[in-house]
């Protein structure tokens, strides 16, 4: 089996060590192409302004000064003679759900790899702060990662179908078990302005979040992570509301 593998951490981000380890468990056959940069929030954005430079660092390891998207087409139309049998896309630092995944450069490269037509998965990890320092607890991606994937893999993943796959801000061995989930739904006021000025007294600003209170959704992949399980998400390429489809049909049908 070969292994596309990519991220939006960046080539020299720690999560790409543990998810070379984890595929390496899987397959011999791996090729990393992975953002020269951190890429974090770029979504599925191109390169279309810009040159793409590709670095190579060893014969199976090269870093795209791109996004993780620019990453999966340079590998599958530049590098690879044939498309591989699996993208896999992380590890990140820190989860993807919720409404994450809609800026997510870590699901962007496993929604490339869909459309392109290969079996792409996504993997995070998510993370607690102790004491105002953040604590990523890879073991726990790197432990049950690699079940997981098998699971998925002997399954198979449909057409246009990626996966999403988030692991608990837990060790390893308190991981309570594998939840199949939707993607879930927090409040709408987690992003806000932060305003600062600058040593010589120019402003400037962050786009900062703080957490609402929100209901968490029963079998959604929030719910799963409080409840130290690992979610495993299904997600479509097709973004249409077929309902509404049908809705708006009548409704135009209607006035004509």
């Amino acid at each position: 089996m070969r292994i596309l593998l990519t991220n939006d951490d960046g080539i020299n981000a720690p999560g790409l060590q543990v998810a070379e380890r984890i595929a390496r468990q899987l397959s011999d056959d791996i090729l990393v192409v992975a953002p020269e940069h951190d890429q974090s929030g770029v979504a599925h954005s191109l390169s279309l302004n810009d040159p793409l430079r590709l670095r190579r660092l060893d014969e199976r390891r090269y870093a795209v000064k791109g996004t993780p998207t620019d990453c999966v087409i340079m590998a599958m139309r530049k590098l690879l003679d044939h498309p591989p049998d699996l993208v896999l896309s992380g590890v990140n630092s820190g989860q993807n759900v919720a409404e994450d995944i809609t800026y997510s450069g870590t699901i962007a490269a496993a929604m490339e790899g869909a459309i392109l037509g290969v079996a792409s998965i996504a993997l995070s990890q998510c993370y607690d702060f102790f004491g105002g320092v953040k604590t990523i607890p890879w073991s726990c991606a790197e432990t049950h990662a690699p079940g997981v994937l098998r699971r998925i893999i002997d399954r198979g993943v449909p057409p246009n179908v990626l996966v999403n796959v988030n692991f608990p801000p837990c060790p390893p061995e308190d991981v309570k078990g594998v939840a199949v989930t939707m993607q879930g739904r927090r409040c709408n006021d987690l992003m806000f302005i932060d305003d600062r000025v600058d040593g010589r007294g120019h402003p400037y600003h962050w786009i900062s979040f703080q957490r609402g209170d929100f209901v968490v959704g029963a079998g959604t992949d929030l719910e799963a992570l409080l409840q130290c399980k690992i979610s495993v998400t299904p997600l479509k390429l097709d973004f249409t509301d077929h309902p509404t489809v049908t809705d708006f049909a009548a409704a135009f049908e209607a006035a004509s």
